[in-house]
Order: structure tokens, then C-alpha cells, then sequence
């Protein structure tokens, strides 16, 4: 097969089973299911950063990426006579199929909130006594795993009307958290922590914003910000070890009016 034919989805499929066949390469050989998920994690992140930057070349790269791990974890699982990637196409395309019936059945026009909707309540048929949380990967993000939990319950009307309430709701648990500090207990502190952030996750979900997108652009600021700080500290001749607070904060507002 020439390198021509390797550019489709069958030809990936056929170099990847050589790449872990007997003439192939050690690395891709030895890799399980278990020693791929730190990658796989790595690369949906890469995915997610190239969708930020908005860099349409890198986020090409970023799903080709991905896309290996998803095809080479279905050749481990064929290897081991479970399933194929076929088999994993022929169910995603049927689930598709099945949980849009106002497209594939009968016709009906649903707004996006009456399509998710829908699709939970078909999906909560076929999982059956799953649970209402169950489908909620246990090793997601907790600060995504927050807002996937407040957008279930919501989809069942157990909501704030409004984002008023979701704020009221942060300075009630602000005001715990400050009641357990005077209190001096530290489990009790985690606590009201927790509760805390869970308001503030629910507070960017009513204002219709994705909290670990918020948090990601706060984290590039500050270290964007920081980051210029250190720039300015040494072209006064100081460095990070040698500067004290008042010094960093001085170069730090500086940073902020740049």
C-alpha cells in the first residue's frame, strides 16, 4: 500500500494494525486501552484549545490526533475479538438514527432545547436503572462534571427561573464558607468551598456561559499578565526570586495597563 492509500479512513484503520503488527513499531505494539487514556484525554484538550484559538489548520491536526487514538483503541479491542471500528461506527450511527426520530421517523420541527430534551429522555430509556447521574463519567473534570450535573437537573425543571436566584444562592454559600472560617473547622470549610463552587458553576450556566471555558480564558490572562509582569520586573534589573511583593505588584499593574 502506497502513502496515497493511506489517506482515508480504511487506510488509517490498515496503518495502524501495521504499525502494531509484527513488522511494525515497538511503541504502538506495546500500548493497551489503560495506557492510551492518558492520551486520548491530552489530545480532546489539544481539540478543545485548537477550537479556542480559533486556528483552523491546528484544529485539523488536533481531530487527526484524536482520531488515531479512537482508531487504534478499536483495533486493540478487534485484536482481542470484542468489536471492530465498524462495529463502533454501525452503533454511533444507530444511536444517531434512534435518538433523532423527528429527523430519521416521523417529522417535526424542536427547538435545540426540545431536541436535548428529547434525546435524554430516549436515552434514559435505553439505559434503564442506570440512573438519573449515571451516564456522568466519573473521571470528567469536576468543574465539567458540575455543569453536566446542574444541566441534567435542569432538563427536569429543577432550576433557578433565572440567574438572580443562582446569585443569591453564591452570597448565601459565600457567607457559610466565612461562618466555617470564623468556626475553625476545616471539614466544614471544604464543605462550604465546595458548595461554593458549585453556585458559581450554576451561576455561568444561567448566564449561559460554559464555566470550564470561562475559567481556561481566566487562566490565560493571568498567566498572559504574568508573564509580562516578569518581563517588566527584569527590565528594572529584578528577577521573580528577587523582586519582594510590593515590587510584583507594582509591575504587575503595569502588566494590567499594557
Amino acid at each position: 500500500m502506497d502513502d496515497h492509500e493511506y489517506r482515508s479512513l480504511e487506510g488509517l484503520i490498515n496503518l495502524v494494525k501495521t504499525l502494531r503488527g509484527p513488522s511494525g513499531c515497538s511503541w504502538d505494539r506495546e500500548q493497551t486501552l489503560e495506557s492510551l487514556v492518558p492520551y486520548m484525554l491530552e489530545e480532546a484538550y489539544e481539540v478543545a484549545d485548537a477550537v479556542v484559538s480559533g486556528e483552523i489548520g491546528q484544529l485539523k491536526a488536533e481531530l487527526g490526533d484524536l482520531l488515531l487514538h479512537v482508531v487504534m483503541s478499536a483495533v486493540i479491542c478487534e485484536e482481542a475479538g470484542a468489536f471492530s471500528i465498524y462495529d463502533v461506527i454501525e452503533g454511533i450511527s444507530d444511536k444517531l438514527i434512534r435518538r433523532h426520530p423527528h429527523v430519521f421517523g416521523v417529522k417535526a420541527r424542536l427547538t435545540p432545547a426540545e431536541v436535548e430534551r428529547q434525546w435524554e429522555a430516549i436515552k434514559a430509556e435505553e439505559k434503564g436503572d442506570e440512573g438519573f447521574f449515571g451516564s456522568i463519567p466519573s473521571s470528567m473534570p469536576a468543574l465539567q462534571t458540575a455543569w453536566r450535573i446542574q444541566q441534567r437537573a435542569s432538563e427536569v425543571g429543577f432550576d433557578w427561573p433565572d440567574a438572580g436566584g443562582a446569585m443569591d444562592k453564591v452570597v448565601e454559600e459565600l457567607e457559610e464558607l466565612r461562618k466555617a472560617l470564623e468556626a475553625g473547622g476545616r471539614d466544614d470549610v471544604e464543605e462550604e468551598l465546595g458548595d461554593l463552587l458549585f453556585g458559581i458553576v450554576n451561576y455561568c450556566r444561567l448566564l449561559g456561559f460554559q464555566p470550564e471555558a470561562v475559567l481556561r480564558a481566566g487562566n490565560m490572562k493571568f498567566m498572559k499578565r504574568f508573564s509580562r509582569m516578569e518581563e517588566i520586573l527584569r527590565e528594572e534589573g529584578y528577577d521573580l526570586a528577587g523582586a519582594d511583593l510590593q515590587v510584583m505588584e507594582d509591575a504587575w499593574n503595569r502588566a494590567k495597563e499594557d
